[in-house]
């Protein structure tokens, strides 16, 4: 008969590498996901790389293109909101043609759409957040409310789409 010495660290570090999988599996279903979504119409900035724009000082307009009330429970500092259902209505008088756009939805479908618009009308700096709010969050980046107080909550869209929130408190 074979006895551990230690059994909660067998335990745990099973317990560590159960996660740590499901975690991976979960990554790579979404990366799928998004590729299965994506035309490749806009290009796509990852999170780190929309920090390190911003670290250059450049001036960076974000637009969060989801609705109202994904808007409402959370969004990246400093984002404007674009409403998804009336973008083409929308008076872009403010957003300079030379400047950087960078337009995200929960996961980057909806803003893919919005900045091949963008694109059309001659903006010609347009980033897709790679991911969206999601990935933003899951890679551990700050989301505020609608009094721009740092929160956990994101909403998924629906609970379908919450599967791919690893980090934070899905809403929908």
């Amino acid at each position: 008969m074979v006895r551990f010495k230690k059994p909660l660290t067998i335990i745990f570090s099973l317990f560590l590498l159960f996660t740590g999988t499901i975690t991976a599996c979960q990554h790579r279903d979404f990366e799928d996901k998004l590729s299965s979504l994506y035309k490749n119409a806009v290009p796509r900035i990852q999170p780190e790389g929309l920090d390190s724009l911003l670290a250059t000082g450049a001036v960076v307009h974000i637009l969060d293109t989801r609705k109202p009330e994904e808007y409402q429970v959370s969004h990246l500092p400093g984002a404007h909101f674009l409403d998804y259902n009336n973008y083409k209505n929308a008076n872009l008088d403010t957003l300079p043609k030379g400047g950087i756009i960078v337009v995200y939805c929960s996961v980057g479908y909806r803003s893919e759409k919005v900045g091949e618009y963008l694109l059309k009308k001659g903006y010609p700096t347009v980033y897709n957040i790679h991911g969206g709010i999601f990935q933003w969050k899951n890679t551990g980046h700050t989301v505020v409310d609608e009094k721009g107080h740092p929160t956990e909550r994101v909403h998924t869209y629906n609970r379908n789409w919450s599967k791919f929130l690893i980090e934070g408190e899905a809403v929908y």
